[in-house]
């Protein structure tokens, strides 16, 4: 019997519990994975705590985004995989009806890819939350251009890591915020232009210098809050503020006069807006793929738990001192 990791009510990392479950078959569109490797992303650390964007959950819950394995059933209707395949998933489902934190997991077959072969099984479970979350802003709608300069918030996330690689393929200038002094060098390890820790320096002074007073056209932003109102400041006229998350789950007031000022777009945006829409999903996956071939984009990797340490895997995440992917081995 499989283990599977579920939470039974809201709550910090100790909700979660390793059960163990009988095994299913896929359903018609389905597709069951031997996981190898999990990647957590900070979309199950909100979910848990009953704080996503769906908080409809029937307990108890699975939960888990991103696995990469070995295809060991498939549903009568799939044809896009085998049996014997290596794939990772695409964060393109429910966590409230899907989740691959186990030693097997059930997805619909539209979220499950095929990754380049040069990639460590660790590394394909770190691929499309974080590279598809960067493409859709900076490419897709951002359409991001080598004059540009690209501000980049608490970038030493997974995410960041994949917006820091993928400015620097499009030619475009990053400059990548990080609160600790310890994180900088990593940060610029990674390809960044400019690194600012906000803990000793003057964000908004930092800015205006490395872009000549004119701002940051594109600013690709977690946090939200009360900053939302520091990043219009540092924002070029025009210039398209993507908020992808919100980090400190406070208010966010929205800044109008300097968004009047300087003719802002402020855009709420999840990589949703990629994964629903099958021809932008179809476009972002062969950019990913290709680059991650070519070793263009690269995933950065932080500490590795095992599936009995699921908890503190949490508990690591949420310290905020993890540089890049946190991993779980499942094997």
């Amino acid at each position: 019997m499989p283990r599977v990791v579920r939470f039974h009510k809201f709550g910090g990392p100790e909700v979660l519990k390793l059960e163990t479950l009988d095994v299913r078959a896929p359903g018609e569109d389905e597709v069951r994975i031997k996981v190898q490797a999990l990647g957590l992303n900070r979309a199950e650390i909100v979910f848990r705590e009953g704080k996503y964007l769906e908080r409809d959950v029937d307990f108890p819950s699975q939960i888990g985004y991103e696995a990469s394995g070995i295809v060991e059933a498939i549903g009568s209707k799939v044809s896009s995989c085998k049996v014997g395949d290596k794939v990772s998933t695409v964060p393109s489902f429910s966590m409230a009806k899907y989740g691959v934190y186990g030693d097997t997991a059930i997805v619909p077959a539209s979220a499950v890819a095929h990754y380049p072969d040069n990639l460590s099984i660790f590394e394909a479970t770190a691929i499309w939350m974080q590279y598809l979350t960067a493409y859709g802003a900076l490419i897709e709608f951002g359409q991001t251009k080598t004059t540009d300069h690209v501000l980049i918030t608490a970038a030493s996330s997974s995410v960041g890591f994949a917006a820091i690689q993928t400015v620097k393929e499009i030619g475009a200038t990053s400059i990548a915020t990080t609160r600790s002094a310890e994180k900088k060098q990593a940060l610029l390890d990674a390809g960044a232009d400019h690194v600012i820790v906000t803990d000793e320096e003057d964000l908004e002074r930092r800015v205006h210098q490395i872009t000549g007073g004119r701002g940051s056209r594109i600013i690709f932003d977690p946090i939200a809050g009360t900053f939302l109102k520091d990043l219009a400041d540092m924002a070029a006229p025009e210039a398209t503020i993507f908020v992808y998350g919100a980090l400190s789950m406070t208010s966010t007031p929205f800044p109008l006069m300097m968004a009047l000022k300087k003719g802002l777009v402020i855009r709420g945006y999840t990589l949703f807006q990629i994964t629903g829409n099958p021809e932008r999903l179809a476009r972002a996956k062969k950019y990913v793929f290709d680059r991650l071939q070519s070793g263009k984009l690269k995933p950065v990797l932080d500490k590795t738990f095992r599936l009995e340490e699921i908890a503190d895997a949490h508990r690591h995440m949420q310290s905020n001192q993890q540089i890049g992917k946190i991993i779980v081995s499942v094997n």
